[in-house]
């Protein structure tokens, strides 16, 4: 099995690892998905999807990178660094809502008081649902991975791994997230809408993406 040595000395993008890239941005990726969470998007009476769900799944696909290269160990630990980030976010931003402001920012203050009073529920929810659904995705992938003779056919344990985890992920998240704030008929949609969502955006880009940054990284920085 091909690894990249966890060393960042051994494994350089200019002066960073592509371990730290990699786990910089899916810990960036999962944040600005649970700001964009706060927007839900509709046709008509119909809600649809929340607008993080079109970049939720680069998020998974960069997971898809750390297990395919390092291994579910890993992958784990970014995955846990990845929650705790999302925690300090929570903690600061509901701090941040306290804190005085002068009368003329007062738009502004309501404006920002009803996202980030909101968004500790969403981020929670998908703290739980996150867990739940990346672990189980990496667990996948990495199974997949060690029973393959030959390391090929990525795209079958990208795209697997991935709809495996988008179950545990989303049903968890629009339930808690969404949950007497919407109707039920609209949270079936929801979950619906957003599953199938997600593993389009996984086959059309998160695929192709992941196979560029794991041959990249492979070409480079494998010895």
């Amino acid at each position: 099995m091909i690894k990249v040595p966890e060393n960042p000395s051994e494994n350089r993008i200019g002066s960073f690892s592509p371990l730290l890239v990699v786990s910089t941005l899916l810990s960036t990726l999962y944040i600005t998905s649970n700001v964009l969470a706060v927007k839900i998007i509709s046709i008509g009476s119909f809600s649809l999807f929340d607008a993080g769900t079109i970049t939720f799944p680069l998020a998974y696909m960069l997971s898809d990178v750390l297990s395919e290269i390092w291994g579910y160990r890993i992958a784990k630990r970014v995955i846990i660094l990845t929650f705790f980030a999302n925690l300090f976010f929570i903690l600061f931003t509901t701090a941040a809502i306290f804190l005085p402001y002068p009368e003329y920012m007062e738009n502004t203050q309501q404006a920002f008081s009803t996202i980030f009073t909101y968004v500790p529920r969403i981020v929670i929810s998908s703290l739980v649902a996150f867990l739940s659904g990346e672990l189980m995705n990496a667990k996948v992938l990495t199974y997949m991975r060690d029973r393959s003779k030959d390391g090929k056919r990525l795209w079958m344990r990208t795209i697997a791994s991935s709809l495996i985890g988008y179950i545990f992920d989303t049903a968890l998240f629009v339930v808690l997230a969404f949950w007497n704030t919407a109707p039920a008929s609209d949270l079936i949609s929801m979950i619906a809408v957003q599953y199938f969502t997600k593993a389009i955006i996984e086959a059309v880009a998160g695929t192709p993406l992941a196979y560029l940054m794991i041959g990249y990284i492979r070409r480079h920085y494998v010895a």
